[in-house]
């Protein structure tokens, strides 16, 4: 059995607002070793139209994520909480190695084992380019 990570769920509505910044704060370091330690060894993902499987699968993915998507910045909101489930509203910003910028919107369901690892994470994203001056997170 692996390390609790609190906050454990069952969520209160302060341990939700915890989770989803540490969440947030542990993507915008762009670290995929550090990201990849809140999930599961078998964490299941949807991320758009991509299905990952396993802990070591989610590292390779935020790795490639991070090497297209430059200059990345994210910013989560908490939407809904119940038991070990929290649902996110979220946007980032981002420019590909062409120099282009889009922000990204989407929505993420979580689900947390009872060490407070995220065992399922389903994201429907949808990416809008933007001109520089567009940008929100600097």
């Amino acid at each position: 059995m692996e390390n609790p990570r609190p906050p454990l769920p069952p969520f209160s509505l302060e341990t939700a607002l915890q989770k989803v910044q540490m969440a947030e704060d542990a993507w915008n370091s762009k670290d995929p070793d550090r990201v990849c330690m809140a999930y599961t060894l078998n964490t299941e993902w949807r991320n758009r139209s991509e299905f990952i499987n396993g802990r070591e699968a989610v590292r390779a993915f935020l790795k490639r994520k991070w090497e297209y998507e430059l200059h990345y910045k994210l910013k989560k909101e908490l939407w809904a909480f119940l038991g070990n489930r929290i649902a996110v509203r979220f946007e980032y910003e981002y420019q590909n190695q062409a120099g282009i910028w889009f922000r990204a919107y989407g929505n993420e369901n979580w689900e947390f084992d009872e060490q407070g690892l995220m065992d399922k994470r389903f994201a429907s994203i949808n990416d809008l380019q933007i001109s520089e001056a567009e940008r929100k997170f600097k």
